[in-house]
């Protein structure tokens, strides 16, 4: 447990000292949340969505999430490329503590910068109906960035280059974003796109979310934490396996 504490705290000091990973995370997130939000709010509002903004904050909450947790996994490639993850590999710990130390330092700080990011829609004008269901929303920030710093992870840990991470994470990212219901609601799709949706796993997030902030939802709120526990589970055995067989 010593083991996984260090790492997790490794993971944190790292994400806090530097401010410019901070500040320059949060570009996308502000840019989304003015340029959609305040561009589309009056469309959405005269096709009787109500409040666009409102709408929006829990897919841009997520999104900020996703993309935090997922490139987590490029630390591992750069620990291996600067020897330090050989370090790590040659210590008398079984490797599944390390992987379980990094993912929750990786699933914390994508957490904070959720918060972050929810913080800063309250300033552009996001007003959740109700602030009981704030502790079940805490959780489905965790259970995404678990699940996608776990995936980050799992995909590092067969990777030897920075530039084929980066490569499959933007062919992974915006597919996984676009197609979560984050920009527009789930109601009347086709049924193929229906099916693409139904199995992105960061729908279930998104969808519980904005159900914990406003009350909207797709699917039920059962169906969102069972799916998002289990696909999580999934991808953390999957993770360990890999990052079990990694060589530094």
């Amino acid at each position: 447990m010593s083991t996984i504490y260090i790492l997790w705290l490794r993971q944190l000091k790292r994400y806090f000292r530097s401010r410019s990973r901070i500040i320059g995370s949060l570009g996308q997130p502000l840019l989304f949340l003015v340029a959609l939000g305040f561009g589309f709010g009056p469309i959405y509002a005269k096709a009787g969505g109500g409040n666009y903004l409102n709408f929006l904050a829990p897919g841009i909450i997520a999104m900020s999430i996703l993309f935090t947790a997922l490139f987590s996994g490029i630390e591992i490639i750069w620990d291996r490329q600067f020897g330090f993850l050989k370090e790590t590999l040659v210590a008398p710990v079984p490797r599944i503590q390390i992987m379980l130390g990094r993912t929750l330092g990786g699933a914390t700080v994508a957490t904070f910068q959720g918060i972050i990011v929810f913080l800063i829609s309250l300033i552009a004008g996001f007003r959740p109906t109700t602030l009981t269901l704030l502790p079940l929303a805490l959780v489905f920030v965790f259970l995404i960035a678990l699940l996608f710093t776990a995936l980050g992870t799992a995909i590092a840990s067969m990777l030897q280059d920075m530039q084929g991470f980066q490569l499959i994470m933007n062919f992974l990212v915006m597919p996984i974003f676009f197609l979560s219901g984050a920009l527009f609601p789930l109601n009347g799709l086709s049924k193929i796109l229906t099916v693409v949706v139904k199995a992105n796993p960061l729908a279930y997030g998104v969808d519980g979310l904005r159900y914990c902030f406003d009350g909207i939802h797709s699917f039920p709120l059962a169906t969102d934490l069972l799916v998002l526990s289990l696909v999580t589970l999934a991808l953390m055995f999957i993770g360990s396996y890999l990052f079990s067989k990694i060589e530094a």
